[in-house]
């Protein structure tokens, strides 16, 4: 991958736009990116790691897109970044823009812009670009594939940074393990271990649970055996042990015979006491029929007895019901001649209501005269007719003429009223029109304020976290000054103690002497005369204490100087953007401008109710127009309408009172004579109800005396008397057919041989024989229950039995599977002792990884350090029970010897820590599919060389050009600028940094 153009817009320092030609700069295959503290050096490397992945390295992509937008950029300016790259035979170009917040094009208030993504490919045919995707997500996938390697795996290889790299080469095992799996993609490896430990956990489980299965059916079957007196108990077994299965099947063999043998001997008594039982049965029905049969005679005799004194009463029952009889023939003429009578006081009553309604004159007069009376009235309604017709029509007139009054006297006032507003009608549109234009220029008012509240409002943030820094500062510089002075007291602690150490070294070795056994340094089995231990010796766990007391002080020291800078230029953007104003100042100028926006917007907020109300003014003026116009024409119409209504209601009102005479209205009058005929009508035809009902009564009263001297009763009183509700007759001849029902059934019952002659018996002994015949009955369920038990005591132990079997059966193939994962996962895992160098899978490949990494940094290694140092990868065995595998030694050519990582001094590990990571590079990249990495970024670290090692450095990142590439050194090194021709200076201004490129060293700068 080459890199060859990027642009950056609004991104990071940079406040406006600005490029960097990597074609120019990587002519010489080595430029130099050099600039103050805080100008933005890192800045670069971000967001060519953020055109590629949409992400910049490490912390910073916590920050999050806002983290991305340069402070010093124009509200309206979008943070854009774009990058020219070519992969492979591939020219691409990537744009990226954060989420960005903006005010609105429209109206008051900011919108969010969403994030944006755009990849190009370039045509060589045509020399166009060629648009290929707008989703994060496939340019997200299409630039993994391209280069093969992931964000991580892209800011380790192409961005070294020294300072990780130098942290690896001192780190432990573990910590080497972690970034090593991050880089090289080893997860698959480390599933193969999960899995297969997970299949060891399963196996194991599933072996447990056949056992568990097998010992529970054993239980089962001890359980069911329990209660048969089983001989030999079941042995006490658990899950795991040897020869489970043979045992358990041993011992259900023994419990099935001793059961087959409990059934026999159960199921002969049941025989036995089953023909006991039938025995006791037979004599118990015997005794009971006896009993009955005595009963039964006793029962019937006593009955016959009481029926014989019962023989008056029954005479007397059946003489009642023969009288009831008798009087249901005159039933008829009774309910006749009762509705006969009620009719008639009906009639009757109806007669007196309605003649007490008449005149007095006619009350008294028969049906035929009240009906010629209704006649002669009848004719009279009729006459009135067309009277009623002209009292209706004048009252009528009488109302439209008052409805005309009142319209005249409405229309005239609406006349007036509408004279009265159209005269103020000019001074009242000249005073809305006045508010209108006042509000329209409050708006222009407001906006012109509002471009100016913003800035204002920066200023007072900025000048407040000014003065708030001011006092920050000293503090910081006081903790800095503190961590500088711990670190240097625990780095003399920890180079004294290792010194006292070295010192006693000989002591240490001869701790580890045993008899026999070679010695480590001289090869020897006799060890005549041991070194001991001093006084002051200092062991190995000391050292390391120390050493990490001295780490944690250097990283507090770190730690607090990036604090105490971090500080420092926030300050300096803060006195840039407030100046030398007040926080008061500039909160008082910020205090006018809301007051004045806020007024105007207040004025300006009425613009549209003041609108509305000069149009609905304007709306008003024309309704009444219209409304005199529509009043004058309106009061022309009513006058010579009122004329004609006048000279019809005189002619209507002539007629009206010729015809209602005394009357007061012709309506009231015809009233009367309609109510006149209607009761007029009513009693006559009630006074020919009356007439009819009287002669029914008589005709009634005839036909009753004659059937009660039919039916044998000397009046009619006597036979009404004699009648039976059906209810109370059908109890009387229930009780005589009960009667006679039981006289019988005695006869039958004192006739029957059979009672006769168990009466003549003794008295029946039931009681006796039922307790005979329970008890054979308990020892029959006994003898049964018995059986019952054992015969499902042996199909359970024949159950349980071949359930067995069948889980003995199953249980190979599952102990074999445990061996079989357990052997390979704890192989995997490096816990096996088959595995000598207890090294997990996924170390081992890590291992082969490192060997390289160590193999392709030693060839670089060798020529900075002259010739003296060799990175080495161990992969012995690691003591005090550690894995193993990933550790790294270096070699010291001068004497001979592997020393620790941690040994090498600040320019040694900065050189080694460059080595470890252009090797990393170069495994990394083949290991990406061979993606070839034209483009490298060195961060850093050259500070710590001398003259002489500078220059094997720069000889060896020099001869990355033999592989035509390109390396871009980032340094505060002022040395370097004078060896280093192509350069890209980032030059920190108070509006924001900007971007110089030099191709000479010592010319003009270039683009921009």
């Amino acid at each position: 991958m080459r890199l060859h153009r990027l642009t950056v817009t609004a991104f990071g320092p940079f406040a406006g736009t600005h490029h960097v030609d990597f074609d120019a700069l990587c002519g010489a295959g080595l430029f130099l990116l050099h600039g103050a503290t805080g100008a933005g050096k890192t800045s670069v490397l971000d967001a060519v790691c953020y055109a590629l992945y949409g992400g910049v390295p490490g912390a910073r992509q916590t920050q999050g897109h806002g983290g991305l937008r340069s402070s010093h950029a124009p509200a309206g300016t979008p943070t854009e970044v774009t990058l020219e790259f070519t992969v492979g035979e591939r020219r691409l170009r990537t744009t990226r823009r954060p989420e960005h917040r903006r005010r609105k094009h429209r109206g008051e208030g900011f919108t969010t812009d969403k994030a944006l993504s755009l990849l190009h490919e370039h045509d060589a045919a045509t020399g166009r670009w060629r648009a290929l995707s707008r989703s994060h997500q496939e340019i997200g996938k299409e630039i993994v594939e391209s280069l093969g390697m992931s964000r991580e795996q892209f800011c380790q290889v192409v961005l070294l940074p020294q300072g990780d790299f130098a942290h690896f080469l001192r780190a432990r095992a573990d910590e080497r393990g972690a970034l090593l799996g991050r880089l090289f993609d080893t997860g698959r490896f480390r599933a193969v271990e999960a899995h297969l430990a997970e299949r060891r956990t399963t196996a194991q489980q599933r072996l447990r649970e056949a056992d568990a299965t097998l010992l529970a059916l054993a239980h089962r079957m001890a359980q069911v055996a329990e209660g048969n007196g089983a001989d030999e108990p079941l042995p006490a077994l658990s899950p795991g042990d040897e020869g489970l299965a043979g045992t358990v099947l041993a011992w259900a063999a023994l419990a099935r015979g001793t059961a087959r043998e409990r059934l026999t001997g159960t199921e002969l008594a049941l025989r036995a006491a089953e023909r006991h039982h039938h025995a006791a049965q037979e004599r118990l029905a015997a005794a009971e029929e006896l009993a009955r049969l005595q009963e039964r005679h006793r029962r019937a005799r006593g009955r016959a007895e009481e029926l014989a004194r019962q023989a008056p009463e029954r005479d007397a029952v059946r003489q009642r019901l023969q009288r009831a009889r008798s009087a249901e023939s005159v039933l008829p003429a009774l309910a006749a001649r009762r509705t006969a009578e009620a009719e008639h006081r009906r009639a009757a009553q109806a007669e007196g209501e309605a003649r007490a309604r008449l005149p007095e004159q006619v009350r008294q007069a028969a049906a035929e005269h009240l009906t010629a009376s209704e006649r002669r009235t009848r004719q009279q309604l009729g006459a009135l007719e067309a009277a009623r017709r002209a009292e209706a029509r004048a009252e009528a007139l009488g109302r439209e003429l008052s409805g005309l009054d009142r319209d005249a006297v409405h229309d005239e006032a609406v006349a007036l009223e509408a004279e009265e507003w159209l005269a103020a009608w000019p001074a009242r549109q000249a005073a809305h029109q006045r508010r209108v234009d006042d509000a329209q220029a409050a708006a222009t008012r407001a906006e012109q304020l509002g471009a100016r509240l913003d800035p204002a409002r920066r200023r007072l943030d900025a000048a407040r976290t000014r003065d708030r820094l001011v006092g920050e500062l000293a503090g910081a510089t006081e903790r800095a000054r503190h961590a500088a002075d711990a670190a240097a007291d625990a780095r003399q602690r920890w180079l004294d103690l290792r010194e006292r150490r070295l010192a006693g070294i000989a002591a240490e070795l001869a701790l580890a002497l045993r008899p026999g056994a070679p010695c480590a340094v001289c090869g020897c089995a006799e060890h005549p005369a041991p070194a001991g231990p001093t006084a002051d010796h200092v062991d190995a766990a000391a050292e390391d204490a120390a050493l990490a007391d001295h780490q944690r002080a250097e990283a507090a020291r770190e730690e607090a100087a990036q604090a105490r800078q971090a500080v420092e230029e926030a300050l300096r953007h803060a006195r840039t953007e407030s100046g030398e104003d007040t926080v008061k100042d500039c909160a008082a100028l910020l205090a006018g401008l809301e007051a004045d926006i806020g007024t105007a917007r207040r004025e300006a907020a009425e613009a549209h109710t003041l609108r509305e109300r000069l149009d609905q003014a304007e709306r008003e003026h024309e309704r009444r127009l219209a409304e005199g116009h529509e009043a004058a024409r309106r009061t022309a119409a009513r006058t010579s309408r009122r004329e004609a209504l006048q000279h019809e209601l005189r002619s209507q009102r002539d007629e009206v009172r010729q015809a209602r005479g005394d009357a007061p209205s012709v309506a009231d009058r015809s009233a009367r004579l309609a109510g006149l005929a209607g009761t007029l009508a009513e009693a006559a035809e009630a006074a020919r109800r009356a007439e009819a009902a009287a002669r029914h009564l008589k005709q009634a009263d005839a036909a009753l005396d004659d059937a009660a001297w039919r039916a044998g009763f000397p009046a009619p009183q006597a036979a009404a008397d004699a009648v039976l509700e059906a209810e109370a007759a059908r109890a009387l001849q229930r009780r005589l057919d009960d009667w006679q029902t039981e006289e019988a059934t005695c006869a039958a019952a004192l006739a029957d041989p059979a009672v006769g002659a168990a009466a003549r018996e003794h008295p029946a002994e039931v009681a006796a024989a039922r307790r005979a015949a329970e008890a054979a009955a308990d020892r029959r369920r006994a003898a049964d229950a018995a059986a019952s038990a054992a015969r499902s005591r042996v199909a359970d132990l024949d159950r349980l039995s071949a359930r067995a079997t069948e889980a003995v059966r199953a249980l190979g193939p599952r102990r074999a599977e445990h061996e079989r994962v357990t052997r390979l996962a704890g192989l995997a895992a490096g816990t096996s002792a088959e595995n000598e160098r207890r090294m997990r899978l996924e170390t081992y490949v890590l291992a082969a990884r490192l060997e390289q990494v160590a193999a392709a940094a030693s060839s670089r290694l060798h020529r900075m350090s002259s010739g003296r140092y060799t990175l080495l990868h161990s992969d012995d065995r690691a003591g005090r029970g550690a894995r193993s595998g990933l550790g790294l030694h270096v070699v010291d050519a001068w004497t001979g010897r592997e020393r620790d990582t941690a040994s090498l001094s600040g320019g040694e590990t900065f050189f080694a820590s460059l080595a470890l990571a252009l090797g990393l590079a170069d495994v990394v990249g083949d290991e990406a599919g061979g993606t070839r990495l034209d483009t490298l970024f060195i961060d850093e670290g050259f500070g710590s060389l001398d003259e002489q090692t500078l220059d094997e450095v720069l000889e060896v990142l020099d001869s990355l050009r033999e592989r035509d590439r390109c390396v871009g050194i980032v340094s505060h090194v002022a040395d370097l600028r004078t060896r280093v021709p192509a350069q890209l200076e980032v030059v920190k201004r108070r509006s924001g940094s900007v971007l110089r490129h030099h191709l000479d060293g010592t010319g003009p700068p270039v683009g921009g």
